[in-house]
């Protein structure tokens, strides 16, 4: 068992604590994928300067994923106090003297949507046209960009409230408005992970594959379950990753994923690094739609088939949205897995 939330403001070491009081059993950190973990696979940055962007421990879950030298938006604007103009509260008073010996950016890593966005939004593009240089003056606007690694690209999610809050994806979404509006040009990911990308579900499979093999498993692992209560993420997932078993079985390509630049690169490489690193015993993923989440029986399927929340690098296919079996909770959809495998 593996628990894969799009969360990324927390340690792995804490979401098990949390989740081993919740459930009552032990819950180890090698069980929790947070929507960053497939980063510590990305070595080829680990020894660039990266600016990290999001909220909770970034310093250290950079440097736990591998990467070596982590600037944050903070720092950043402590270092370029001219550039975060929009609260008039925080402008500086006087000219401050010029900056000298801060690193030069050479990537960005979006861990999660942050607390003030327009500072976020505003240091992200500055670093972005200026070719990780913010502090200079703007010449011709550098494409390609620097490389964005960005996690979880949930639009929406629920929490206390009655209706959805406003995930990491529409932060994501700001931001690619704003760069081609003020470019003209596309903004591209050197790779998208946290669900529905099929590198998340691949890496979970590896990490399962671990589990059985230090428990001393000898029968191949054939089936995945994916258990959750959000259809554009958990379930498009879900279906995405069942269809890439399929079609590796056949060939390379990554069933569902647009041709173009955005979504390929690194995302390919890292799905065959670990194919390589793991048995092809999986055959197949199920997706498993719980209702005590986002997904409400009472919402019309037409409502949700009509609007896809899912990022814009992914293909939309309404077929992805429908569940294998559709449940009323976790426990369900685990006495459901127990009867498909005919476990007592």
């Amino acid at each position: 068992v593996v628990f894969v939330t799009n969360a990324g403001n927390c340690l792995r070491s804490a979401k098990a604590r949390e989740l081993s009081r919740a459930l009552g059993l032990q819950v180890s950190p090698e069980q929790v994928i947070l929507a960053h973990s497939p980063l510590q696979l990305f070595s080829q940055f680990h020894q660039r300067y990266m600016l990290v962007a999001g909220q909770g421990p970034l310093e250290e879950n950079a440097y736990d994923l591998g990467f070596k030298h982590v600037v944050t938006i903070e720092a950043l604007r402590k270092a370029y106090p001219l550039l975060d103009m929009v609260d008039l509260s925080r402008r500086p008073k006087e000219l401050p003297p010029p900056t000298t010996g801060f690193p030069t950016i050479e990537g960005v890593i979006l861990f999660g949507e942050p607390v003030r966005w327009e500072t976020s939004l505003q240091l992200i593009t500055d670093v972005l046209l200026s070719n990780g240089n913010p502090g200079a003056e703007l010449q011709e606007v550098p494409y390609p960009h620097l490389p964005i690694l960005a996690c979880n690209m949930d639009l929406l999610w629920m929490a206390e409230a009655k209706m959805p809050r406003f995930g990491h994806g529409t932060f994501l979404l700001c931001l690619e408005s704003i760069y081609k509006k003020v470019t003209g040009r596309e903004l591209k990911y050197e790779a998208l992970i946290g669900k529905p990308s099929p590198v998340t579900y691949r890496y979970a499979q590896h990490l399962i594959q671990q589990q059985a093999e230090k428990q001393g498993w000898r029968a191949p692992i054939q089936r995945l379950y994916a258990v959750g209560d959000n259809p554009m993420s958990d379930v498009y997932g879900a279906n995405l990753y069942n269809n890439y078993l399929k079609s590796a079985r056949h060939s390379q390509a990554q069933a569902g994923l647009k041709r173009g630049p955005q979504a390929a690169g690194a995302q390919a490489e890292v799905s065959l690094e670990l194919r390589s690193d793991c048995h092809s015993s999986v055959e197949s993923c199920q997706s498993i739609l719980v209702c005590t989440g986002v997904y409400q029986h009472d919402v019309p399927k037409r409502t949700e088939e009509a609007v896809f929340h899912g990022h814009r690098d992914f293909c939309f296919d309404p077929s992805l949205l429908q569940a294998s079996y559709i449940v009323q909770d976790v426990d369900d959809a685990v006495q459901l897995a127990f009867e498909k495998e005919n476990w007592s």
